[in-house]
């Protein structure tokens, strides 16, 4: 019997964070940055290979990671918005892969359970989508079959990859998730609340 196709992973982490005033990616909870911490629960999550997608300061990056067993993609036009950092994560999987789970570095509480549960889900229904939803909203991380790449290599806006979920929501499975797991970090606000939260 022939092993399943392996499940890639594509975490977007090069974007500017101009909200924010600094790298967020290099932010720092529990003394890991976040870049670090996504990177490792996609590996503990069993995403294998793992593409890191990098852009700012993609040196400093790279350095964060270094001890994780992922694959870095620079993204040479980062300033062109998440989208470019979407195909070029995309444009790195190898044919091989059967699927791809695509998340953001800057949702905390987005734990290894949940992007393992988005795989099992995948190998059990066979869904060319396997989508999150947190109350009414849909956001990452979302699982795409194969089948979907090229609409994906192909997103040309901030909201595209959004549309891709829009359009396959037929043939979806979507995972319903507490609300509070899609806070984000943008601004030095939404970092001092998770912090308080957190003492």
């Amino acid at each position: 019997m022939s092993a399943e196709p392996p499940v890639a992973g594509i975490l977007l982490a090069a974007g500017m964070s101009t909200r924010m005033g600094s790298n967020k990616m290099l932010l720092e909870i529990d003394g890991e940055s976040l870049l670090h911490r996504a990177a490792r629960r996609g590996r503990e999550a069993g995403l294998d290979p793992l593409f890191v997608v990098l852009g700012h300061e993609a040196e400093r990056a790279l350095r964060e990671i270094a001890d994780l067993p992922c694959r870095p993609v620079i993204n040479e036009r980062y300033d062109r918005g998440i989208s470019s950092s979407l195909r070029t994560g995309v444009a790195a999987l190898p044919p091989e892969c059967g699927a791809a789970v695509v998340f953001l570095a800057d949702m905390p509480h987005v734990g290894p359970e949940m992007l393992a549960a988005l795989v099992s889900h995948y190998a059990r229904t066979g869904a060319r989508l396997v989508a999150s939803q947190y109350g009414e909203v849909k956001a990452p991380p979302v699982l795409y079959d194969a089948s979907l790449f090229p609409e994906l290599a192909a997103v040309s806006d901030a909201r595209c990859a959004q549309q891709v979920v829009k359009r396959h929501l037929d043939e979806a499975v979507v995972l319903a998730w507490p609300a509070e797991r899609l806070e984000d970090l943008d601004r030095p606000e939404d970092l001092a609340t998770l912090l308080e939260r957190a003492d």
